[in-house]
């Protein structure tokens, strides 16, 4: 169905609440998490919603040397992104579940890392491939760092403290560690001057754990928020509004592909010509830049930053 898919990516800005998932500890209000490997995730049915309701936002925009007005605009987006009461026909494109590829935990040096392991890295690596984008390095060791790491504590004994774990590196300077990290840095974190210093320190500060050191930090070193409701009247707790939430912290990066398939509706507008591309064209050239993603938008939560150098590689 799906003739052409782009990967791109999602870099937190703050704190990103995407519940509610299943937990039977002690969080009232936890993220979503892969069943089997528990590890964080943002629903694509939910990454969509966010997306079109962007799209839906749109006033008045040219695209391909055409002006559209609000009508148009939302001709446009029901083909894209399917009719808002459903039923008449399906969506051109699609949007899968983001999957976390970069997950940041507090460094006794450095201040903090950013930490992956080989199972989210192959599945990354397919997922581009799906894309037709083959990479020309390996996926990288576990117990590995690339060459000019600021991590370590101990540069004879190459040990790392996260959080309040050491870590022994097997492999420091790993090649293919260190052109991991330069291409997450060219290809992932933002265009904008203001990242050049996140660009410099991701092509450093990158450690790949293996899978089960890596499952157990993004299973409890997500940040915890307790929060109380106050009565106005007495200054105090509003019976037992006491509540905890979970949330994706600042700095954690994402990645999530768009499929996209040719129009489904007899009445294809602008899209008639060169249809996937140009569906695809019309998603890259107006998927904002910032998108609030999840729950807590009023206090300031799920502000996301949007990669999308990659939507427009040739294949």
């Amino acid at each position: 169905m799906y003739k052409l898919a782009r990967p791109f990516f999602l870099f937190c800005e703050t704190p990103l609440h995407a519940g509610s998932g299943t937990d039977l500890g002690i969080i009232d209000m936890p993220i979503q998490r892969e069943r089997h490997t528990g590890f964080p995730k943002i629903e694509g049915s939910g990454l969509k919603g966010c997306i079109r309701e962007r799209f839906t936002s749109l006033e008045e925009i040219e695209f391909r040397g055409k002006k559209l007005d609000k009508e148009e605009i939302n001709k446009c987006n029901n083909i894209v992104f399917g009719p808002e009461k459903g039923g008449d026909y399906a969506a051109s494109i699609g949007i899968t579940d983001a999957r976390v590829l970069l997950f940041p935990v507090k460094s006794v040096k450095g201040l903090y890392a950013w930490i992956t392991c080989p199972q989210v890295i192959t599945k990354f690596f397919n997922e581009l491939e799906l894309c037709g984008i083959k990479l020309d390095f390996e996926v990288p060791k576990s117990r590995s760092t690339p060459s000019g790491s600021g991590l370590f504590v101990n540069e004879e004994k190459n040990k790392v403290v996260l959080e309040e774990y050491t870590i022994e590196v097997e492999y420091k300077d790993d090649q293919n560690c260190t052109l991991f990290a330069q291409w997450v840095a060219e290809n992932v974190i933002p265009e904008e001057k203001e990242y050049r210093s996140i660009k410099t320190k991701i092509s450093k500060d990158i450690i790949v754990l293996d899978d089960d050191e890596y499952r157990d930090f993004v299973q409890w070193s997500t940040e915890v928020i307790t929060r109380t409701k106050i009565d106005p009247k007495t200054g105090t707790v509003t019976g037992s509004a006491l509540f905890t939430e979970e949330y994706l912290p600042a700095e954690t990066i994402l990645y999530a592909l768009a499929l996209v398939a040719p129009a489904f509706n007899e009445d294809k507008g602008i899209f008639k010509d060169g249809e996937v591309t140009t569906i695809m064209g019309y998603f890259q050239n107006f998927l904002p830049k910032v998108l609030q993603i999840g729950g807590n938008a009023t206090i300031g939560k799920g502000i996301s930053r949007v990669g999308k150098k990659l939507l427009g590689v040739e294949i």
